[in-house]
């Protein structure tokens, strides 16, 4: 899927500012360590992801209003499994697992169908943070969203 520049800068900006971020602080980020106003015009898509163990689970502590349109609801305070269905929610959660375990950065794109039979993609981002600089337990996550109610057949409407 081709992704436009636009969307590929706002990772790229982000990602950059949470690697500045590692630097400084010589291991990952914790959340008190984000300001927003560094990113701001990116607020409406960004996560922020709480990290549960015992048992593993992933709740949206932060869901930005741009997400509204995209879910059809607010998300804010929901798990994962709360937000998607079925194999929607095991993508998820392996996913933030991997960044979990990992402990960095991962991105990828995801098609989704949508309300009236329409699809939308998202090219998405989630950068592990941990308080402790080591233990992952929150995940900042960006979503640019594409394709916002094109047709099933991926063919735009002239």
């Amino acid at each position: 899927m081709a992704a436009p520049n636009s969307a590929l800068r706002a990772h790229q900006e982000l990602l950059a500012y949470w690697a500045g971020l590692r630097a400084r602080r010589g291991g990952l980020p914790g959340r008190r360590d984000i300001d927003p106003v560094c990113f701001k015009r990116h607020l409406p898509t960004v996560t922020l992801t709480e990290v549960r163990r015992d048992p593993a689970d992933y709740r949206l502590r932060l869901a930005g209003t741009g997400l509204y349109g995209v879910y059809g609801r607010e998300i804010t305070g929901l798990s994962v499994d709360q937000v998607y269905a079925g194999p929607e929610a095991a993508y998820w959660r392996s996913e933030l697992h991997g960044v979990v375990e990992s402990r960095r950065p991962a991105v990828g794109t995801r098609v989704l169908d949508w309300r009236d039979g329409g699809r939308l993609a998202l090219l998405w981002l989630r950068l592990p943070l941990a308080s402790d600089g080591e233990t992952v337990d929150m995940i900042l996550g960006y979503d640019s969203v594409l394709g916002l109610n094109e047709p099933p057949s991926g063919v735009r409407a002239a």
